[in-house]
């Protein structure tokens, strides 16, 4: 199983970037798909997460409204769209499967999840 998290760069503050996560291996009609993101010096946090078979989604409330992430099954791809960003958005991105539903604690927590991309750095300057 591979995961391949790509898009990220260096945006100005109110910027834009889309990360795309790129799944082979498996077929993932059972997984929820999410997005974590590590900053310098702090823990892992949940950004967004989107179940593959029903397409539920599920945002972190520091990415509401900002942050939009989505799947193409054609290309078993998942992407997040990242809008009015912010220097706190500074971090690498992970993507991540999981086996099993969308809601619960679950979810939010990246110990769940058991498949993991390489990561992709956003920085974002003021």
């Amino acid at each position: 199983v591979q995961l391949q998290a790509s898009g990220g760069g260096l945006v100005q503050a109110g910027g834009f970037l889309r990360l795309s996560c790129a799944a082979s291996g498996r077929t993932f009609s059972r997984y929820v798909m999410g997005w974590f993101r590590q900053a310098p010096g702090k823990e892992r946090e949940f950004v967004a997460a989107i179940s593959w078979s029903s397409g539920i989604t599920r945002y972190a409330d520091s990415v509401k409204g900002r942050f939009t992430i989505s799947k193409d099954g054609a290309k078993n791809t998942v992407y997040l769209q990242m809008n009015s960003l912010k220097p706190e958005d500074t971090a690498v991105y992970y993507c991540a499967a999981k086996l099993g539903g969308i809601q619960g604690l679950t979810t939010t927590y990246g110990r769940y999840y058991t498949y993991w991309g390489q990561g992709t750095q956003v920085t974002v300057s003021s």
